[in-house]
């Protein structure tokens, strides 16, 4: 039986459709720099509280940001069904821990563990009515207090965004076979 494929939608704002979650986020990063998307993720939620418009000048830049952001957690999902067959490598330097420091010691030695949590807390679909939610009330005149709540899946996104910084940082490793029958075995 096939598995179905899930679409990053990396087209809407790369010239290219990314095929597997590590071409997506290859892209996601030669769009922007991992603290445009936290500051700009924040702001957003932070505007979602104020009856102030966010990106009041080019409010496009905003459409720009969801898209991006929605590829950006579908990638993560299917980073997440990628985590048995692949590894982060060693890290040899400590100073990236205080730059990503929404990590803990155990999700920064093993960063899928930032997408496994994620997505048993919440599902794909709960992303991006968080992603709607904070754009539809960052976009508005209106202060008014979200119906749901925008601080777990935003504390979610931002260790993703550093979980997927790490990666990228330190690279992967598929993990040889021999290596995931010694893992299952323990």
């Amino acid at each position: 039986m096939k598995k179905n494929k899930i679409s990053f939608k990396t087209n809407y704002w790369e010239e290219y459709s990314a095929e597997n979650p590590f071409r997506a986020i290859d892209a996601f990063f030669d769009f922007e720099h991992l603290d445009y998307y936290k500051q700009s993720l924040t702001e957003a939620v932070i505007y979602s509280y104020k009856s102030k418009i966010y990106q009041q000048d080019n409010p496009s830049s905003v459409f720009v940001l969801y898209s991006v952001v929605s590829s950006f957690i579908k990638a993560c999902y299917g980073l997440q069904q990628k985590s048995k067959k692949w590894k982060v490598n060693e890290s040899e330097r400590c100073e990236t821990i205080y730059h990503l420091s929404s990590l803990t010691k155990e999700e920064f030695d093993n960063p899928f563990i930032v997408f496994q949590k994620a997505f048993e807390e919440n599902t794909l679909e709960d992303f991006e009515l968080f992603l709607c939610l904070i754009i539809e009330l960052s976009l508005s005149p209106f202060a008014g207090d979200p119906y749901c709540d925008l601080t777990t899946p935003y504390i979610h996104v931002i260790k993703m965004l550093d979980a997927v910084g790490l990666i990228t940082e330190r690279g992967v490793e598929k993990i040889k076979k021999k290596d995931r029958i010694d893992c299952v075995a323990e």
